[in-house]
């Protein structure tokens, strides 16, 4: 008999290996965070190459923004899986994580070997300003794509945005209220059939809270945890593993973790890989390679479960308007993010100016190299944070 997970799954118009590739080069160039790779996905995947439709491309953000974990890993297994099945979603989630994953190895021994690295924060005071230009123009195209006119769903897109803007946090209470929302004004249940047809993708979900992730230690059961019950994006992880790694365990001081969240910040592919720089200084490599694994293990397993019933009852009409409730407070908490980051990012006039400068770049010209621009701004950081720290 055959599962939803080794179904073959419909043809598609790229290999899963060119798939592979696209996800290293992303996972190797694509700085911004969350908020900008899911964008990049969109950009490169459904509009340019035409390999991922809209609709699943919107039942992926959807999914990641639903479960617990980090929302671009997650969107990036879920569109392996779209075309290529389990294998697909295995395979294509690892070719994201891993370049920063050993990125982050690689800075964390050399901040062990020469006592911190000075040099990161004036690296940081350039790239992040950069980072809310593409992150800004990102939003806007997924804003402008993706909602349209339709005036409910700009209303929970404003909702959306105010609530993260005010709670600096993404809350998975308004993404299910959106999509139950929009799914009773679109398509209200006839109760009995459809109700059941409804339940049995979320019923589903709920059996991963019996995964037992404490055989892996103390550094593995406190990284599963984080990535099993953190919801939101990358960024929402952040003040969670504060309280745990330097509060409650002592593992870094506030020097170390403000520095590892840099590192994540500074090093392109998903901003959780913070996790395998926090492990490296707490347990050496092995340290990181049990952090990282139990941070993404829960994300990977909470995309793939529920990836099936997604595809088979997707199109539905209930579905599809739960959807697009969904996909309308995920965009909203996009573009919210990008005030929360920018409150933080940008500083002084010199920022503001980089931001500004940024969008106007990437506005006239549509395929500008984002490296390009964060290399750019990388320098400049190097060359004027000193300055002005002196001053």
């Amino acid at each position: 008999m055959t599962t939803d997970l080794e179904r073959p799954p419909v043809s598609a118009r790229y290999t899963v290996w060119q798939l592979v590739r696209y996800m290293l080069a992303l996972g190797t160039w694509g700085f911004g965070g969350p908020v900008a790779l899911v964008g990049y996905m969109y950009r490169d995947l459904v509009e340019r190459r035409g390999w991922i439709s809209e609709s699943d491309y919107k039942e992926g953000l959807a999914l990641a923004q639903l479960m617990p974990g980090p929302l671009a890993a997650q969107l990036s297994i879920y569109l392996g899986f779209v075309h290529h099945g389990l294998i697909g979603a295995t395979v294509v989630g690892l070719a994201f994580v891993l370049p920063s994953f050993f990125m982050v190895v690689a800075l964390g021994a050399a901040y062990v070997a020469y006592g911190g690295i000075g040099w990161m924060q004036a690296v940081f005071y350039g790239v992040g300003a950069a980072v809310i230009g593409i992150i800004a123009m990102s939003a806007y195209k997924l804003t402008t794509k993706s909602i349209g006119k339709d005036k409910l769903l700009w209303a929970i897109f404003l909702i959306s945005a105010a609530v993260t803007v005010i709670t600096k946090s993404e809350v998975v209470w308004v993404f299910l209220g959106a999509g139950v929302l929009v799914w009773l004004w679109r398509a209200p249940p006839k109760f009995g059939r459809s109700l059941n047809s409804f339940a049995a993708p979320v019923a589903a979900w709920l059996t991963l809270d019996a995964i037992d992730w404490h055989k892996l230690g103390q550094i593995g059961a406190y990284f599963a945890y984080a990535g099993t019950f953190v919801f939101g994006s990358g960024l929402a992880i952040v003040p969670f593993l504060y309280g745990g790694v330097v509060k409650e365990y002592a593992w870094l001081t506030d020097r170390q973790f403000v520095d590892a969240v840099a590192v994540a910040m500074i090093t392109p592919g998903p901003v959780v890989i913070t996790t395998g720089f926090i492990g490296y200084l707490v347990g050496g490599f092995w340290g990181a390679v049990v952090a990282a694994l139990a941070t993404f293990v829960p994300c990977y397993l909470f995309t793939v479960i529920p990836a099936p019933y997604f595809k088979k009852y997707g199109k539905r009409p209930a579905i599809v308007a739960f959807v697009d409730g969904v996909t309308a407070a995920a965009i909203g908490a996009i573009t919210g993010a990008v005030i929360v980051i920018g409150q933080r990012s940008i500083t002084d006039w010199i920022t503001a100016a980089l931001a500004l400068v940024t969008v106007a770049v990437l506005w006239r010209f549509k395929k500008f190299p984002e490296p390009v621009i964060v290399l750019t701004a990388a320098l400049l950081g190097l060359l004027l944070h000193p300055m002005l720290s002196h001053s």
